[in-house]
């Protein structure tokens, strides 16, 4: 029996490079139906991957903001603006909604915590005009505490 994908219509991925809206419809209709013959086996896959990837680049991006508002408001509580709190609440809720959304990213902040905390260290520097020295090496808030919508440094 042949696989899935050698059964796959050459057609099958024919708009995927040149309209894909028409091909994201054609290939729900395809798998609505159980077609199996017209699906563009190899194209779903990467959209499929793609869609997990955007969510963790989502939540890196939101841990990205966070942080940088959090290191902004310590380094420079005397500049802190109503918008900085804004910001914050808003990052913490978009995680919150991201994770619940998407469980199996509870522990992903954990994980990226490090490097992200590099690029806001980077971004805040950049922002304020601060000497990214002054800043410690590694994070100095807890998850708990970037989560907490009631932390302030």
């Amino acid at each position: 029996m042949p696989k899935l994908a050698e059964r796959q219509a050459p057609e099958a991925g024919a708009a995927y490079d040149t309209d894909f809206h028409r091909w994201t419809r054609e290939q729900a209709q395809a798998l609505a139906t159980r077609d199996l013959a017209h699906l563009d086996i190899a194209n779903l896959l990467d959209e499929v991957e793609s869609v997990g990837r955007s969510q963790r680049t989502a939540l890196e991006s939101h841990l990205c903001v966070l942080l940088v508002h959090l290191l902004k408001f310590r380094v420079q509580p005397q500049r802190a603006t109503p918008s900085w709190r804004h910001t914050r609440k808003a990052q913490r809720a978009a995680i919150a909604r991201l994770i619940a959304r998407n469980p199996s990213l509870r522990a992903y902040p954990a994980a990226i915590l490090d490097e992200t905390y590099r690029d806001a260290v980077r971004d805040a520097a950049g922002e304020t005009r601060l000497d990214p020295r002054l800043v410690p090496p590694a994070s100095p808030f807890t998850l708990d505490q970037i989560r907490d919508p009631d932390f302030e440094p």
